[in-house]
């Protein structure tokens, strides 16, 4: 070994710029090693977020054009599906009489109705604005109410549900130009003999009732379940400002 190999590295002749204990054959390959590592924690995160996405449930409703997720095994508690699962059954029947609805409706005209024109036009608007409403403001809180337990969703379902009950005695009632094929309608088709238009009536009738009683019903059972978990209106006043409309159609609270 040389003398020079020997050198005091704190001697005067080297150089005081030179940090004695760095290796003077730096690792090539250290550059390529951080990039690398870079690589994979970046990876990482990107696969954690495809995860993150497929853990997340993709919408499925409705069927023809799926918007939102909505999956009642999935996303209520085991005791509340049963009547969860009645609920959305009467909200297609609520579908369902509106259709026939608006059929009778087109009956009624064509027996010569002197309303007719205006029974079709409103049970027409009836369709798309009652079926859109009707899930947005009543069916959809109450489904997020045993979701999440929330008293906000409760008192959302409590206000506009009791209006959808009003507005179903009302196309029961059936009064003429209102576009309800209900039962005064139906007995003047019955009295001047417009059997088809008359038998249409009974089932729209029907339908209204059915769906009506049923949510009646469940309405007193859903107020029971809500007064027995301790919800009340200044805890829903605390949700809204707290939470605000931003988990309305998400599984987060």
């Amino acid at each position: 070994m040389s003398k020079s190999d020997l050198q005091n590295p704190f001697s005067s002749t080297a150089s005081l710029d030179q940090n004695p204990f760095e290796d003077p054959h730096p690792n090539p390959y250290a550059d390529l090693e951080r990039r690398e590592r870079e690589l994979q924690a970046r990876e990482a995160a990107l696969n954690s977020r495809q995860a993150l996405l497929e853990r997340r449930p993709k919408s499925n409703w409705p069927f023809f054009y799926p918007l939102i997720f909505h999956s009642i095994e999935l996303e209520i508690p085991e005791p509340s599906r049963p009547l969860m699962s009645r609920l959305y059954q009467l909200w297609l029947v609520l579908l369902a009489t509106l259709v026939i609805n608006i059929i009778a409706c087109i009956f009624i005209l064509i027996a010569g109705s002197s309303d007719g024109g205006k029974d079709l036009g409103a049970s027409i608007s009836y369709l798309p604005l009652i079926g859109i409403l009707s899930f947005l403001l009543w069916y959809r809180p109450i489904y997020n109410g045993y979701m999440k337990e929330q008293a906000l969703y409760y008192y959302l379902y409590f206000f506009f549900c009791g209006w959808h009950l009003l507005f179903s005695v009302y196309m029961i009632i059936g009064i003429p130009s209102t576009g309800s094929a209900g039962l005064i309608q139906t007995v003047s088709m019955f009295s001047r003999g417009h059997i088809a238009a008359a038998i249409l009536g009974v089932f729209a009738t029907a339908g209204w009732t059915v769906q009506g009683l049923g949510n009646l019903f469940y309405y007193r059972e859903i107020w029971s379940h809500h007064n027995a978990e301790g919800h009340s209106f200044t805890k829903a006043k605390g949700e809204l400002a707290e939470h605000g409309a931003r988990s309305y159609f998400s599984r987060q609270t």
